[in-house]
């Protein structure tokens, strides 16, 4: 059965902030159960970050004939966020079979963001689609194709100079504070938010010579761990407005729907501070800054795409190293298409037939070589007794294939399962691939059989016979 990959989505390079913000997805596990109820899609994972929100589906042919999936999408998309669908509709791209392929390889290698090379898209790429496992909307081809992406982005970084000296948009915000007031040297600064983004912006901020760093967070144990980690100070989210009259610079990053920053309390921090200074760095989306601060006398307010112009100083010397890294993603484009088409039931059949036939010859030359000099009547039937041991052993897989494939109209989780198992794709496994999943920098799920535990359909159970196919039957009349 013939699937349809599709990827609709928008970015920095399509939407500005004020778009972006109004269609992020806040509640991504309940979009892509509702999407699943609303679409005839048999898979769905959601992508939404500060810079892009991206929606990967795969479906049937058949299920879809007649309807317009990337448009059914869009829609729920719209309503969801109760947003405009014409304003969605002109800002989003659409990316359809290997294409869409490409673009999530070039998303997870960093090739396709505003500062390329950085680490933190793939994190959150990984983060998207364990949720998407544990909500049940990722099954075998988003399994397939999400941790391909790993490794294609494992590949990228080990292969060529992508990520080195790479920026990321906390090291940007940094930069950009540094040109507002020259040195950082006795400056206080507040990140507003506790996450990854606000780390490194913790990071870079020590890094410049900042005097005193605030740690403010809704929740505030974790505030005290970040700040306890950079040597900060922690502040309750409710004493955020009194401690800024303290405060020149303010990078915030939060997860809030709505702004927490708002122009009338900035108003009475700066009469506190005799109008002093003050810099504001919006790397929240949707924005946790009102835009009317930027409208009062010494503040300086940017948002997450005011730092392309610091980004791009920083570009020109890895634009050589994407041309490698894209050549890596072609190649592996068209190894995920070889594993596609695959998965239909005949060729995994005639793969198996011929790995077996494979193993089978070259043992028999071995055996051939110890014994010497035979006869041709002898070698006749060593060759038919090897050929007939290996198709009897696989006649029982290719029957419960056959089988699950007659009852369920695809047997696509098993077929997958069958050729890892017999690595009939070539694949390099890795030596460590065993370990537990804490020592693993790179998997998100661990092992194959963890993955498969995770997509497992819970009525999904075997025959009570598993021999209920006629072992003597040919295999063509199946």
């Amino acid at each position: 059965m013939e699937k349809i990959i599709h990827l609709v989505g928008l970015n920095h390079r399509t939407a500005g902030v004020d778009v972006r913000e109004k269609f992020a997805l806040t509640n991504v596990a309940d979009f892509e159960k509702s999407l699943l109820e609303a679409c005839p899609l048999r898979e769905v994972l959601a992508l939404s970050t500060c810079n892009r929100v991206e929606i990967l589906v795969v479906a049937d042919n058949e299920r879809c004939a007649g309807i317009d999936l990337a448009e059914a999408v869009l829609a729920h998309w719209a309503e969801t966020c109760q947003g405009d669908p014409e304003t969605l509709r002109s800002h989003t791209y659409l990316h359809a079979g290997l294409d869409a392929v490409t673009h999530l390889f070039c998303v997870a290698a960093s090739l396709d963001s505003m500062v390329m090379g950085e680490p933190q898209i793939l994190g959150q790429l990984k983060t998207s689609y364990r949720k998407a496992v544990e909500t049940g909307t990722a099954r075998v081809i988003i399994n397939r194709l999400l941790h391909k992406s790993f490794s294609v982005a494992k590949r990228v970084r080990t292969e060529t100079a992508i990520a080195s000296s790479a920026v990321s948009i906390s090291y940007a915000a940094v930069e950009l504070a540094k040109k507002i007031f020259g040195e950082l040297t006795g400056k206080t600064a507040m990140l507003v938010g506790a996450g990854e983004m606000a780390e490194l912006a913790a990071t870079h901020l020590l890094a410049s010579g900042i005097e005193k760093l605030f740690i403010c967070n809704r929740t505030y144990a974790r505030a005290q761990e970040l700040a306890k980690t950079m040597h900060g100070e922690a502040v309750f989210f409710e004493d955020m407005v009194e401690q800024l009259k303290g405060v020149d610079i303010v990078i915030s990053s939060t997860g809030s729907p709505t702004a927490i920053i708002r122009a009338r309390d900035i108003r009475e921090v700066l009469k506190k501070r005799r109008n002093r200074a003050m810099f504001f760095i919006d790397i929240a989306v949707p924005r946790d800054i009102d835009p009317d601060v930027n409208g009062l006398d010494n503040v300086y307010l940017y948002d997450i795409d005011d730092l392309k112009e610091v980004v791009e100083e920083n570009m020109s010397a890895r634009q050589g190293e994407a041309v490698k890294a894209r050549a890596i993603v072609d190649i592996e484009t068209q190894a995920f298409a070889s594993w596609l088409k695959a998965l239909a039931l005949q060729p995994t059949i005639t793969d198996l037939l011929g790995r077996a036939e494979e193993v089978a010859g070259r043992e028999l030359a071995k055996t051939l070589k110890r014994l010497g000099a035979v006869d041709d009547e002898t070698r006749q039937a060593l060759e038919v007794l090897v050929s007939s041991v290996s198709r009897k052993l696989l006649h029982e897989p290719i029957c419960f294939l056959k089988r699950r494939t007659r009852e369920e109209g695809t047997a696509e989780r098993f077929i997958d399962m069958t050729r890892r198992i017999f690595n009939l794709d070539a694949d390099q496994v890795s030596p460590d691939a065993h370990l537990d999943r804490r020592t693993l920098e790179d998997e998100t799920i661990d092992c194959e059989c963890c993955r498969e535990d995770a997509l497992q359909d819970p009525g999904d159970t075997e025959p009570q016979n598993p021999h209920d196919d006629d072992p003597q039957k040919p295999e063509g009349r199946d």
